[in-house]
């Protein structure tokens, strides 16, 4: 055990839930607390605390495996995993995500994801932006999709680029194989809100209702190509909202091929792909994969 993780508990904090207090303690989410609970990584006055509703009392004597912490917090490096880089420089990388794969770990044990490739060829990301599983990471993608992803090698870099998005600074591009015949032009606004965590599900809050994180979400559609029964339709966000693209289309009538979720029919994948992004002053484009081509067909 390390001395560094040793507490007494006082009178603020006798009554407290341990899960709930260990979390507040050390920063870190609900779910990774549970975790080191039942990793026996906790004791309570020399006995491993499993119990994640058990009730301090003042003068317990608690002690974390620092190392257990560490686990849990820190993303591993894959040298193994492959990884296609696009463009990089001194500041960011962009790579080129594929269907199916995470862009970052959620606990210590998840190893395939796109950080710990990247982690492996570029150790200065650890510590980056919000650090430990999210290290480096600028924005994501959805796990089923593929195309452009940047990550920072410096924290001055992540710090603009986080306030570029934030701001709107970012022109992002996608394709999306939809399912119908979509025509011309549209531009949606939507009302979006997460109303079911993992799986995520987001949906159109309606006029009468009114949600509490609920967006203003607004997306511009073209049509670029028809065929029998889908269609290619570009999508430009001007905001960035967990499956806003997806949401936006399945509420047009035009749910993207392979998108069970919101009513798209089977596919081998989820037909969106992120094609280009241009920020600050670059941009970077991925070209469309073989199993995204074969879905118009």
């Amino acid at each position: 055990m390390h001395s560094e993780h040793f507490w007494e508990v006082g009178a603020d904090d006798e009554g407290q839930r341990v899960d709930r207090w260990l979390a507040d303690r050390l920063g870190i989410s609900r779910s990774v607390a549970r975790r080191l609970l039942d990793l026996g990584a906790l004791t309570i006055d020399g006995r491993a605390a499993t119990r994640k509703s058990q009730a301090l009392h003042l003068g317990m004597r608690l002690e974390l495996d620092g190392s257990a912490l560490e686990a849990q917090t820190r993303a591993r490096r894959r040298l193994d995993l492959p990884i296609a880089v696009l463009q990089e420089n001194a500041a960011w990388v962009a790579v080129d995500k594929p269907a199916g794969m995470a862009v970052h770990p959620l606990h210590g044990r998840q190893t395939e994801t796109m950080l710990n490739a990247l982690l492996a060829r570029y150790p200065e990301m650890d510590g980056i932006g919000e650090g430990g599983l999210r290290s480096a990471v600028v924005h994501r993608l959805d796990l089923p999709t593929s195309g452009v992803l940047l990550f920072a090698r410096t924290q001055s870099a992540w710090q603009e680029l986080r306030a570029a998005f934030s701001e709107h600074r970012v022109e992002k591009l996608y394709r999306a194989v939809v399912h119908g015949c979509f025509e011309g032009e549209e531009w949606v606004e939507l009302p979006l809100a997460v109303t079911r965590h993992r799986p995520a599900r987001v949906e159109v809050v309606p006029p009468e209702a009114a949600l509490s994180g609920q967006h203003l979400c607004a997306t511009q559609f073209r049509s670029a190509e028809i065929g029998d029964g889908w269609s290619l339709v570009e999508a430009r966000p001007r905001t960035g909202f967990l499956h806003q693209i997806r949401v936006s289309l399945a509420h047009l009538g035009h749910p993207i091929l392979g998108d069970e979720l919101y009513g798209g029919p089977l596919a081998g994948r989820l037909g969106l792909h992120a094609l280009r992004i241009e920020a600050l002053g670059c941009t970077v484009e991925s070209p469309q994969p073989v199993d995204f081509n074969s879905l118009m067909k």
